[in-house]
């Protein structure tokens, strides 16, 4: 854990008012069909847990688990999908769910694995987007908030093990 102030981005309302905002969104988009919500564990489960909730399309929840920071401050480059999918997706709309699109590297390889499996759609939904340190070529669909280049954590963004629980979004104030 770390002994530093907090600086919060956004609070408690503050995302609850993006997360009703890409919910109807979302709704508004699929209007007519269905969709399989995919988050991608464990940073988004908080995220994708109060979206489902605020969509009202008929939606399937299934979760894929995948890992590239490990106990960093920055994604390491290198994507490991530790749990793929349990349904079949083939002429489905899947979307994507993550906290955060940072290096764009694990939505780019997730997006590439499940084409493979021809969906009707992909498309991407995030919490935060951080376009400045983007690597790859991916655009979020559905974006809560665009941020500068900080380290944030809280509402399921972790730094090691600790800060998921945080209803908010902060950074360390140096």
């Amino acid at each position: 854990m770390i002994n530093k102030k907090e600086k919060i981005l956004f609070n408690k309302d503050d995302i609850k008012q993006r997360v009703e905002r890409l919910g109807k969104e979302i709704s508004e988009h699929y209007e007519g069909e269905s969709v399989i919500v995919v988050p991608l564990l464990r940073g988004s489960f908080i995220f994708a847990a109060d979206l489902v909730r605020e969509m009202t399309v008929p939606t399937i929840i299934d979760f894929m688990t995948t890992s590239s920071y490990e106990d960093r401050e920055e994604s390491s480059g290198e994507v490991n999908v530790l749990q793929e999918l349990r349904y079949d997706i083939e002429g489905k709309n899947v979307l994507l769910v993550d906290d955060i699109c940072d290096s764009g590297n694990t939505m780019k390889k997730i997006i590439q694995l499940l084409e493979k499996q021809e969906p009707k759609s992909i498309k991407v939904a995030v919490m935060l987007d951080k376009p400045c340190r983007r690597q790859a070529d991916v655009t979020p669909d559905f974006i809560g908030e665009t941020i500068e280049d900080v380290f944030i954590v809280g509402y399921g963004l972790n730094y090691g093990d600790y800060y998921r629980n945080i209803p908010y979004i902060f950074t360390f104030e140096d």
